[in-house]
């Protein structure tokens, strides 16, 4: 639950705003879990969004309803793309967990968003490529990024090279690290001699003061959520839960964009 907007969450409210392209040394990708958030990080000068729900807890996937707002407001060609995760904890599924997000993919492409993000381990930390052709052919056609589930593999830098030919075409990866600035030399190794055709966003608690190292090290994207938290305030009972929330920033979409330009 997103809630409204607080007096210090700086998103853009309104039609859909169609902000400057990215022309940098690397692209500028923002995690959002609304229409105002798509819109923030299309006015800002991001080059897609990631949208999710739950990002608190890493991210699930997004409702049908919230998916067709996103690209009625902010849906320029190639800039959604949707995660699909059918809950949180760990990324080793169940063979029914794996086909519900079969049709999750399904709904999403029918839907019209422009790319999704998955990601699927075996229990014994390796990447689970029989998930993964799944939901690739789900995707028939569309972008596929593999998410940070590369990150909880015994040994994340070897296991990229097993998605050579697998119709991955990015994958958000820290490095292995808890924050992707502690994981830069396994980035710059993994943007160095990654497969070919595959991208690397670096993504995991970045900040504005890192996005410098990181693009130095040679990563094709940086990823982060931009938010800043608000209160609600609005009584949400005994049942409606926490009501500290967090909105996209404007203003930190920005600053990211220029991190990137400084380069």
């Amino acid at each position: 639950m997103t809630g409204a907007p607080g007096p210090g969450a700086a998103v853009v409210h309104g039609p859909a705003v169609h902000g400057p392209a990215v022309q940098a040394t690397a692209e500028l990708e923002i995690a959002v879990q609304d229409a105002a958030g798509a819109r923030a990080a299309a006015a800002g000068g991001a080059a897609r969004v990631e949208l999710c729900t739950a990002l608190r807890m890493g991210g699930l996937t997004p409702s049908q309803g919230t998916m067709e707002a996103v690209l009625e407001s902010a849906g320029r060609a190639g800039f959604v793309h949707a995660l699909v995760r059918s809950r949180g904890g760990g990324y080793v599924y169940s063979a029914e967990e794996v086909d519900t997000m079969c049709r999750e993919i399904r709904l999403l492409k029918a839907a019209g968003v422009h790319g999704v993000v998955v990601g699927a381990l075996t229990p014994g930390r390796t990447i689970d490529l029989a998930a993964l052709e799944r939901w690739v052919e789900a995707a028939d056609g569309l972008p596929v990024t593999f998410h940070r589930a590369l990150d909880a593999c015994a040994d994340p830098l070897g296991q990229l090279d097993r998605l050579a030919g697998r119709g991955v075409g990015r994958v958000l990866t820290s490095g292995g690290a808890v924050r992707s600035i502690d994981g830069l030399a396994v980035l710059a190794a993994m943007a160095s001699n990654g497969p070919d055709g595959v991208q690397i966003m670096a993504g995991g608690g970045v900040r504005i003061q890192d996005i410098g190292a990181l693009v130095a090290a040679g990563v094709d994207a940086v990823h982060l959520s931009a938010r800043e938290p608000f209160v609600d305030q609005h009584p949400a009972g005994p049942g409606g839960g926490a009501q500290e929330l967090d909105a996209t920033s404007l203003d930190l979409v920005e600053q990211a964009r220029r991190a990137i330009h400084a380069r």
